[in-house]
């Protein structure tokens, strides 16, 4: 079974789309080698916020995503 990465915002333009699939299970360390050195930088930056199924995680680097399991990434908001 797979996990589902959901980028969004500015995210999903760096990722070539708006989602992923990858082999689980997936840890923090699996998640930023899963990902191109850019945007796993991008990623491992404190303004993004990291998500497993709907709720946020506090510490995004306790990542574990089981077989199922929606992983999004949210970028900081921009507004004006």
């Amino acid at each position: 079974m797979m996990i589902t990465l959901v980028f969004l915002g500015r995210l999903a333009e760096q990722a070539g789309g708006p989602t992923r699939q990858l082999p689980a299970p997936l840890d923090w360390a699996g998640l930023l080698g899963a990902l191109d050195t850019g945007l796993a930088a991008q990623v491992a930056s404190d303004r993004v916020r990291l998500a497993l199924n709907g709720g946020l995680l506090a510490d995004k680097t306790q990542l574990r995503a089981e077989a199922g399991d929606e992983v999004a990434l949210l970028p900081p908001v921009s507004g004006g």
